[in-house]
């Protein structure tokens, strides 16, 4: 553990997330979060799905006040490759490069392998001076990227409004597309299809009865009602996954069991029956408001199980159980139709060497209008009859 101390707070750094109590922890993270709990974090640590060899090694930022009291967290690693982040820096690291400065190791605020947005800057809801608070962490966090020498730092798939503060610091934004669905007061999936146009309630309908009629079942449960033998068929489909797309399964088949035990009632898994078998899994995080999309994988092909699976079981999940938002993951512009519509994601960052600092800004003032452009294409293939409330940024 390393100490950095103002007259007002004092900013701790702990290569594991065991050095900091869950209890603390967990009040700053709040309860629509859950690959920022604590146990969640842990079972990555404990269970080989970060460290070293990975390029993830955690050194998490923990804000203490004079009294001793955790005000402000973030869940930071040490980076050595840009693997598991899902915003793409590939030309910056070439941009280090071509001037002789290595990229990395750099410094990533992020959930690993979790491309979600959520709070970054961790505080009470109920703390006054969160303003304060996050200033310190942020400005703190800053200080350390210099102090160890790094290229730089990158704070992912933060909410909108982390940005002022952040942006504040000297931190670029970065801005990104995902495609969320909100609630609209739905009672059930025939609701939410009646908000549809004719010709993609038609689409939604013919892909599910093609599901049915493959002669597949599902099912959908909790973390703590799977057996032993279904968390490793869950985690074989999931490797398989990764296997075939060339990838790399960093998950392991103990992380997923730990938290089976340790958070099961966050977890959702729907699996696909054919016969007793399972042929197929969707592996979800449930938070309060939130479902968050995750994993998925099929022994053989059939025709529209991933819609049915990934995104319909999902939805009906929500509808069913009042929550209000589905995080089905990144990318992937064919959930438009199936009821998922563009929603910026945002990112910040700071460079060290102030050179590479003016050329990354100039690229990112390009991209971002290119994006914002993106993003209004995307909303223009919405498939609901009525207009919906946009999540796109304003110019």
């Amino acid at each position: 553990m390393h100490e950095a101390s103002t007259p007002s707070f004092s900013l701790t750094t702990h290569g594991a997330i065991t050095e900091i109590p869950a209890a603390s922890w967990d009040r700053l993270v709040g309860d629509d979060a859950p690959f920022l709990r604590h146990a969640f974090l842990a079972a990555l640590e404990q269970h080989g799905c970060v460290g070293e060899a990975l390029g993830w090694i955690p050194l998490h930022l923990a804000l203490h006040d004079t009294e001793g009291v955790l005000c402000a967290a973030a869940p930071c690693y040490i980076k050595t490759n840009g693997y598991g982040e899902f915003v793409f820096d590939w030309a910056w690291a070439e941009a280090h490069h071509r001037q002789g400065l290595p990229y990395y190791p750099k410094l990533v605020v992020a959930a690993p392998y979790t491309p979600a947005v959520a709070p970054r800057i961790l505080t009470a809801a109920a703390d006054t001076n969160r303003p304060r608070h996050a200033r310190a962490l942020i400005e703190g966090a800053r200080h350390l990227t210099e102090r160890l020498g790094l290229s730089s730092m990158h704070w992912l798939f933060h909410t909108e409004q982390e940005g002022a503060p952040l942006a504040a610091q000297g931190f670029l934004p970065r801005l990104g597309c995902q495609f969320h669905w909100h609630r609209h007061d739905e009672h059930d999936f025939d609701d939410l299809l009646a908000q549809f146009t004719s010709a993609k309630r038609k689409q939604i309908r013919r892909e599910r009865r093609r599901v049915t009629e493959a002669g597949l079942r599902l099912a959908r449960l909790r973390g703590d009602q799977l057996s032993a033998t279904e968390w490793a068929t869950l985690h074989h489909l999931y490797c398989d996954t990764f296997t075939r797309l060339g990838g790399v399964p960093t998950l392991s088949l103990e992380f997923f069991a730990a938290l089976g035990e340790s958070m099961g009632e966050s977890l959702l898994v729907v699996f696909c029956y054919q016969g007793a078998r399972i042929v197929a899994a969707a592996f979800n995080l449930v938070g309060a408001r939130t479902l968050y999309g995750r994993h998925w994988g099929c022994r053989d092909t059939f025709h529209s199980l991933h819609f049915e699976a990934c995104y319909y079981q999902g939805l009906e999940h929500c509808i069913a159980t009042g929550l209000d938002h589905f995080q089905p993951g990144a990318q992937g512009e064919h959930k438009i139709s199936r009821g998922f519509l563009p929603t910026a994601t945002w990112s910040s960052h700071w460079v060290a060497d102030p050179e590479l600092g003016v050329t990354i800004a100039r690229a990112l003032e390009h991209e971002t209008r290119g994006m914002r452009a993106h993003l209004r294409r995307m909303q223009a293939h919405s498939p609901y009859r009525r207009p919906t409330p946009s999540s796109l940024p304003s110019d």
